[in-house]
C-alpha cells in the first residue's frame, strides 16, 4: 500500500456535525425537561395557594425552581456522560435568549438607558479590576490567578476567564480555581440579591440594572434578574450585555501586560484579537433592537420573539443548576473564594449606590 492510499486517522475519527448534534439531544432534553418541570412546580404551588390560602406555601418562580431541581440532580444523581454534551449547550441557549430579547428594547431606550449603563459599567470595571488586584496581592494569590479573578468579576465571569486563559498563558489550575470561585459567587447571588432587592423595595428596572452590574457570570446575572421579575430580567440582560461589550479590550490589555513581562505570547494583530474576543451575541442583540425600532416586526411578531426568548432562557436557566456541582465549588481552597467574596461585596455595595444615585436623579425608574 502506497503512502497516498493510507487512511487519514484524524479525518476519519473526527465526528461529523450530524453526529455531534445527535450527542447533544439527551442533554438538551434534560435541560428542557428540568425547565418545564420548574414551570409545573410554579403552577402547582400557585393553584394550591389559591385553593388553600392559609397554607404556608412558598411563592417561587419557575426560574428558581429550575435551578433548585438542577442542583438536586447535579449534586445527588450526578450528570451522566451521555447528558454532558447537551448540558454544555446551555450557554448557546442563553445567548440566543439575549439576542431575541433585544426586540423588547427600542433604540431610543438603548441610547438613554444604555448610555447611562455604559457609564456605570465603566466605573464598575475600573473599581472591580483595581479592588480584585489589590485583594489578590494582600492574600498572596498567584499573579495570573489574580488576573483571572479580576477579569472574571469585572466582565462576564466564566466566559471572560476562558477568553483570557490562552491570551495570558495561565495554567489549568489557575483557570479552574478562578472559574470555581466565580461560579460559587454566582450561586450565592441567586439567593441573596433578590432578598436584598425586596428588602430595599427596589423597582424592577433599578434592580435589574444592579444585578447586571454586580453579578459576574452572564447566566447567573440573567437568572438573578429574572427571579425578581420579567422586567428586571430584561434590564439585567441590558446592563450585563453592556459589560460584556468591554471583554475584548480588557483581555487585550492583560495580554499585552503579560507579554511585556515575557510570560505570554505577544499580540501581533490587535484589531483581529479584539474581533476574536468580542462577544458576537452583543451584535445580535443590537441588530434585533434596530429592526424592532425600524418597524420591521409586526406587533404579533414582537410577541412571538418575546415568547421565543423565554423558551430559549428555559434550558439556560436549568443549565445553571445542572452544571453546578457544590463539591467542585468548595474544593479549590479558601483564599480565592475569600478574595472573590470581599471583592464582590465591595462591588455590590458600590454599584447599588450608583444605581440609587441614578434613581434619585431620574436616570433609572
Amino acid at each position: 500500500m502506497s503512502a497516498h492510499t493510507l487512511p487519514n486517522p484524524t479525518a476519519s475519527s473526527a465526528p461529523s456535525p450530524a453526529s455531534r448534534f445527535v450527542k447533544t439531544i439527551p442533554g438538551m432534553a434534560l435541560l428542557f425537561g428540568v425547565g418545564l418541570l420548574g414551570k409545573v412546580f410554579e403552577h402547582t404551588f400557585a393553584v394550591l395557594h389559591a385553593e388553600h390560602p392559609t397554607w404556608l406555601l412558598p411563592h417561587i418562580e419557575y426560574v428558581l425552581w429550575a435551578i433548585i431541581l438542577g442542583l438536586v440532580i447535579s449534586n445527588t444523581f450526578g450528570v451522566a456522560r451521555i447528558f454532558q454534551p447537551g448540558v454544555a449547550t446551555y450557554e448557546l441557549w442563553l445567548k440566543l435568549g439575549i439576542v431575541l430579547i433585544g426586540a423588547r428594547f427600542l433604540m431610543q431606550d438603548l441610547f438613554h438607558i444604555g448610555g447611562m449603563t455604559l457609564v456605570l459599567v465603566a466605573i464598575e470595571l475600573v473599581l472591580s479590576l483595581s479592588v480584585m488586584t489589590l485583594l489578590g496581592r494582600i492574600f498572596k494569590l498567584p499573579p495570573k490567578l489574580t488576573s483571572l479573578l479580576a477579569i472574571g468579576s469585572s466582565i462576564c465571569g466564566v466566559t471572560a476567564i476562558m477568553a483570557t486563559q490562552g491570551a495570558i498563558d495561565s495554567s489549568e489550575e489557575d483557570t479552574s480555581t478562578a472559574m470555581a470561585a466565580i461560579l460559587t459567587l454566582g450561586a450565592i447571588a441567586l439567593f441573596t440579591f433578590p432578598a436584598i432587592g425586596h428588602a430595599l423595595h427596589m423597582s424592577q428596572q433599578s434592580y435589574g440594572i444592579w444585578a447586571g452590574l454586580a453579578v459576574d457570570n452572564t447566566a447567573e446575572a440573567t437568572v438573578t434578574g429574572a427571579i425578581y421579575g420579567d422586567v428586571a430580567g430584561r434590564f439585567a440582560v441590558l446592563s450585563k450585555t453592556a459589560r460584556s461589550s468591554f471583554l475584548g479590550f480588557v483581555v487585550l490589555g492583560y495580554a499585552v501586560y503579560w507579554a511585556s513581562k515575557g510570560q505570554a505570547t505577544a499580540v501581533e494583530n490587535k484589531a483581529l484579537f479584539l474581533w476574536q474576543k468580542f462577544p458576537k451575541f452583543v451584535l445580535g442583540f443590537i441588530a434585533i433592537s434596530v429592526l424592532a425600532t425600524a418597524g420591521f416586526f409586526t406587533h404579533g411578531q414582537l410577541n412571538s420573539l418575546s415568547n421565543l426568548s423565554r423558551w430559549a432562557f428555559l434550558p439556560a436557566f436549568a443549565g445553571v443548576g445542572v452544571r453546578t456541582n457544590l463539591r467542585d465549588l468548595v474544593g479549590q481552597g479558601w483564599r480565592p473564594l475569600i478574595v472573590g467574596i470581599l471583592g464582590e461585596i465591595f462591588i455590590a455595595l458600590v454599584t447599588l449606590g450608583l444605581v440609587y444615585l441614578s434613581y434619585r436623579h431620574g436616570a433609572i425608574q
